[in-house]
């Protein structure tokens, strides 16, 4: 990620914390619309998957200027993901709806540059998590 990248990545975020109930709803909303048999995934209480959602968000801004600090986090977080039935062409469904939330809630802050940020932060994300799904839990 480029100083560049980080800047824009950690301004948006600030935009998005003021608004990240109506921002978790347009983005679940947007993801059951590509591919509705995502929802069987999640528990019915979607504020509470929600609040999980942007914390992670949240930590991969704050990160985003040494994400290998969070890798591990990332890679259980891809484990656990594939035990509840996460696939790996879920995450180009979930970065498309990430991206048209993101597009949808800043608006024409939501430049070329700042989308090409966000597309190589949540890019690197998922190589993360798709690593950690195919990797087997500690032996503790």
């Amino acid at each position: 990620m480029t100083p560049d990248q980080c800047l824009r990545i950690r301004a948006s975020m600030e935009a998005i914390r003021d608004i990240k109930h109506p921002f978790v709803l347009l983005f679940y909303g947007k993801l059951f619309e590509l591919d509705p048999s995502l929802r069987m995934l999640f528990d019915h209480d979607l504020g509470a998957q929600g609040r999980k959602f942007m914390s992670a968000i949240d930590s991969l801004s704050q990160s985003v200027t040494n994400l290998e600090c969070i890798y591990p986090m990332l890679h259980e977080l891809g484990r656990r993901h594939a035990q509840y039935g996460v696939r790996s062409e879920h995450y180009e469904t979930l970065a498309f709806a990430f991206n048209w939330t993101l597009a949808q809630a800043l608006g024409a802050d939501f430049d070329l540059q700042t989308h090409m940020a966000w597309k190589a932060l949540i890019h690197e994300a998922s190589a993360a998590m798709k690593a950690g799904a195919n990797t087997p839990p500690p032996a503790w």
